[in-house]
């Protein structure tokens, strides 16, 4: 794996992965980068250089993990710099534009198709609005006072990644429910305008699940434990699965899945075992590829496997 030189040009780093002008946004490097340098313009921007092409080089290699040394050398400040920025752009840039481009996109789909769309991605919107406010109101703020060395003896970074929810999860639901479940009748410069603004979000958004967890974490637990720092790091299956039709039986537990019924009251209700109901609700994820019950529900409904009126 060939990463990246403090002394490659900052064009030549643009140009072998231009995801990376998101990163050149939110540490406030401007183009007209002329034939300076990535660390000529890192000095000039008051930056760490080391740290900025540890995130760029875990932005472009899904699989780069950084050493320990690597990591002791980085200037956790700038990891928090970049994370406090990429908040901003999510809630004030990335979902406004999804909100106005799906206002528009179900402008010829029916009321509830249009409830339920909406009502997901509001709840998305605000499930993520509640991880970054904890993470703005929470993480970023033991950080900082690890580093003026005030520790805060009822915490530990170890609680922020017990609670570290997937982000994209829902995201990806939204992207196959769009791609899929809306009707034919919807624009499709449209759904193919916001199809692109999804999967640029979703790719964002992984680099930044990685740059928290491959970075942040064992950052502060190198502060935390300078002497027995541990490294951890999430393996993610990234591959692509096999998808078919669902079954008479997988849509029966499709629906009582929408229906907000438990594994045993499923079980119960169609008078199998559990270890069926959960076999038969991972095919229905791998065939549909929506992974929360919320995105379940909303694919339910649309496909017309269950009225909205029959949901809890």
């Amino acid at each position: 794996m060939k990463t990246f030189s403090p002394e490659i040009k900052m064009s030549e780093l643009v140009e072998a992965n231009y995801h990376l002008l998101a990163v050149l946004s939110r540490f406030g490097i401007e183009g007209g980068f002329g034939e300076r340098t990535v660390r000529e313009l890192c000095e000039k921007n008051r930056l760490d250089t080391d740290t900025f092409l540890l995130i760029c080089n875990v932005y472009t290699h899904k699989d780069y993990a950084p050493s320990q040394d690597i990591l002791r050398d980085g200037r956790i400040e700038d990891i928090l710099r970049y994370l406090h920025q990429s908040h901003d752009y999510y809630m004030n840039n990335a979902l406004v534009l999804l909100a106005s481009t799906i206002e528009k996109l179900v402008e010829p789909c029916s009321e509830t198709q249009k409830s339920v769309i909406w009502k997901f991605f509001s709840d998305y919107k605000e499930e993520l609005d509640k991880h970054f406010a904890y993470e703005e109101g929470e993480v970023i703020p033991y950080v900082q006072n690890l580093l003026l060395g005030k520790r805060n003896c009822n915490y530990s970074i170890d609680r922020f990644e017990e609670n570290h929810t997937n982000i994209d999860d829902k995201l990806s639901d939204l992207k196959n429910l769009i791609l899929k479940s809306l009707p034919a009748n919807c624009d499709d410069r449209l759904r193919v305008r916001l199809l692109n603004y999804i999967f640029a979000l979703q790719s964002d958004l992984e680099s930044h699940t990685a740059i928290e967890d491959n970075i942040l974490v064992p950052m502060v637990r190198l502060i935390e434990n300078p002497s027995t720092g541990r490294l951890q790091r999430e393996v993610r299956d990234s591959g692509e699965e096999v998808r078919d039709e669902l079954s008479e039986r997988e849509k029966e537990i499709l629906v009582s899945v929408a229906q907000g019924l438990l594994n045993k009251e499923i079980a119960d209700k169609h008078n199998i075992s559990i270890n069926t109901v959960i076999t038969h609700r991972k095919n229905i994820t791998r065939k549909t590829g929506i992974k929360t019950v919320a995105g379940l529900t909303v694919y339910a409904i649309l496909n017309g496997y269950i009225d909205i009126n029959s949901v809890k």
